[in-house]
């Protein structure tokens, strides 16, 4: 088999930390009540080992960006629970990095200072943080946009300030729900590599959730929603759903 660079450090690095970066126990989500309640994520088990590599495929409403969100700890289920033995059940932002499906940036503040801003908050020294903020950028080849606004950037180029922002924390975990959905095929490859690569780099597990069948293949393991339903093993055809 052959190894890529950093990939045997990854896996040394799994080894020594054996608690998981996240699980969900029993976790249901239910928006709403009575009749009109909407099961978004239905008794789920999962367990997110470091440096997994994790694609989520599933029909739209199948409760894919729901459980990204319940694992980041953005929400809370309705019953069941979410942990994260290996980060001490803290999931603060520079442990547990979420690229968001929709757009998330402030729009108020630059590019660099976007990328920059969840290390502002942890605590980082600002000098430091904007370094490592453009550093970020040129890993996704945007160092050009760094100075500009929001509402200067096309919707690929948010998605891609969004997942510079993520790499240049260093998580442990990176949740990226649909991170190639408004990029052009050839954007699209070089951030899943970026995004992949980094993740080896840093030790990081990755879980994608995509429609794309040839982001999802390059990804070794696959769980498939529906009906807020995840199959963690699932068959060779069910794991090429869209």
């Amino acid at each position: 088999m052959t190894t890529r660079p950093g990939e045997q450090e990854a896996v040394i690095d799994a080894t020594i930390t054996t608690s998981p970066v996240a699980e969900c126990i029993g976790v249901s989500r239910i928006f709403g009540s009575g009749a009109t309640a909407v099961r978004a994520v239905r008794d789920v088990n999962c367990r997110i080992s470091p440096c997994a590599r994790i694609a989520v495929t599933g029909p739209s409403g199948s409760g894919k960006s729901t459980l990204l969100h319940l694992i980041a700890g953005l929400d809370a289920p309705t019953s069941g629970s979410v942990r994260w033995p290996a980060l001490e059940d803290s999931p603060h932002p520079t442990a547990v990095g979420m690229v968001f499906q929709g757009p998330s940036l402030l729009p108020s503040l630059d590019v660099t200072e976007n990328v920059a801003l969840p290390m502002l908050f942890a605590g980082q020294a600002e000098h430091t943080a904007m370094r490592d903020a453009r550093a970020a950028l040129d890993l996704v080849e945007i160092s050009d946009l760094a100075a500009k606004l929001p509402d200067e950037l096309s919707g690929g180029q948010s998605q891609r300030v969004a997942i510079a922002r993520v790499l240049a924390a260093r998580p442990a975990l990176i949740l990226a729900d649909e991170p190639t959905g408004r990029l052009d095929h050839h954007h699209a490859d070089k951030v899943i590599t970026v995004l992949l690569d980094t993740a080896i780099s840093i030790g990081a597990a990755v879980i994608i959730s995509t429609h794309d069948p040839g982001v999802a293949a390059r990804l070794p393991d696959h769980w498939v929603m529906r009906d807020g339903h995840v199959d963690t093993h699932p068959s060779t055809d069910d794991s090429s759903a869209p």
